[in-house]
């Protein structure tokens, strides 16, 4: 270590109130713990999603149930929150799938670079929440 370079701090005893607000994650850490994020979020929400489905396929009439329900609500939730579940399974799949393909593509060419990491997990978060905010623009009828 040179003398002109800035000695980086040293946590034996950290304090989570005092040292992690001020800590700053990379890119590649905040999509590691958004992709964990994504798979619990899918997992748990999954009755959800097999009732949608169930609902949607059955007939025409449970499909206007279903169609009614992003209007009109289920029982007593309203019709936004529905939209707004449904946006987070949108991000979430989004999230996980294009994340799960990134760290394919890092395991079979071997890109395991700081570089490369904090590109792609740019890139990771760039096209997750673009591609939801126009699925969410979809679904909520801005187009």
């Amino acid at each position: 270590m040179t003398e002109l370079s800035k000695k980086r701090p040293e946590f034996r005893n950290i304090n989570a109130l005092q040292d992690l607000p001020s800590y700053r994650l990379p890119p590649a850490g905040w999509v590691s713990i958004l992709h964990r994020i994504s798979g619990l979020l899918m997992f748990f929400l999954l009755p959800f999603v097999v009732w949608l489905f169930d609902v949607s396929l059955t007939s025409e009439l449970s499909y206007e149930r279903f169609t009614a329900a992003f209007d009109s609500g289920i029982g007593w939730v309203p019709g936004l929150l529905v939209k707004l579940v449904v946006l987070v399974l949108i991000w979430g799949y989004l999230h996980h799938f294009i994340a799960g393909v990134r760290h394919l593509y890092m395991d079979m060419t071997h890109s395991v670079t700081k570089e490369f990491g904090k590109s792609s997990a740019q890139v990771t978060l760039v096209l997750s929440l673009g591609l939801t905010v126009v699925l969410g623009a979809k679904l909520f009828g801005l187009y």
